[in-house]
């Protein structure tokens, strides 16, 4: 299993952008698939968006694109989320989550489709 930290969290203003990112540990992140997820209170955590193991792939959910990029950077062993155009409604916890094995298939948007999570950061979006 890989262990991951994400960072980045915090308040921002509606329209404004915000920088997560998670660390992760060990020599092999290229073969994992990695993805974000969000809770917001009161609701099931959902599938935000996930990248493959080159980085080449990478899917959105539908209320995020456009506006959100997922990106990693395998030397770093490091993924981030990139948001942008920020609305209050992404106000919620965001976690990391690790998938072993380098591909991604779409249809991977459930939590138990990911191994590995992080603690997850707080994003609060003010209106």
């Amino acid at each position: 299993q890989v262990q991951l930290v994400e960072s980045g969290g915090g308040l921002v203003q509606a329209g404004g952008s915000l920088r997560l990112s998670c660390a992760a540990s060990g020599r092999t992140f290229s073969s994992y698939a990695m993805g974000w997820f969000r809770q917001a209170p009161g609701k099931e955590r959902e599938f935000v968006a996930a990248i493959s193991g080159s980085g080449v792939g990478a899917y959105y959910t539908d209320s995020v694109k456009g506006r959100f990029t997922i990106s990693r950077d395998n030397a770093k062993n490091t993924v981030y989320l990139q948001m942008n155009s920020v609305k209050p409604e992404d106000t919620a916890v965001y976690y990391c989550a690790a998938r072993s094995g380098p591909y991604y298939s779409a249809s991977w948007t459930g939590e138990a489709d990911f191994g590995s999570w992080g603690q997850g950061t707080q994003v609060t979006v003010s209106s």
